[in-house]
């Protein structure tokens, strides 16, 4: 394997990692901003020459509340959010975003329901 000084001086190989690093660190920053408490810490990973070369946001996935969807309602919102926020979203990112719209349909189907079988009345599980 070449090193980066193999094709670089060092001052442009050292511009070279901070721009990379930067960018990628830049991409997750946005996914932890709008992932808000769903978002865990940002992770840079870098190759055997220091180089960052990937990163990511672990991002807590909503659980279907059938009692109460509009919990997984808004988790839903703001895992899509989240994944969506970067202008250049990876294909992780789109993948993470269908999983949750996926969620948020189910939720509110359900919130439908609920709200029908209660005639427009909203009942208070935890009265």
């Amino acid at each position: 394997m070449l090193s980066g000084l193999n094709f670089f001086g060092q001052s442009q190989f050292n511009d070279l990692k901070k721009r990379q690093y930067n960018k990628i660190y830049a991409h997750e920053a946005q996914h932890k901003t709008k992932g808000g408490s769903l978002a865990g810490p940002i992770v840079v990973e870098k190759d055997a020459n220091g180089v960052a070369v990937a990163g990511h946001v672990d991002i807590k996935m909503p659980v279907l509340d059938r009692i109460n969807p509009e919990n997984t309602i808004k988790d839903a919102k703001t895992v899509i959010s989240s994944a969506l926020a970067p202008s250049d979203p990876s294909n992780q990112d789109l993948k993470v975003a269908a999983q949750a719209k996926a969620i948020l349909s189910e939720a509110q189907d359900i919130k439908s329901k609920n709200e029908t079988q209660t005639n427009g009345v909203k009942l208070n599980y935890y009265a």
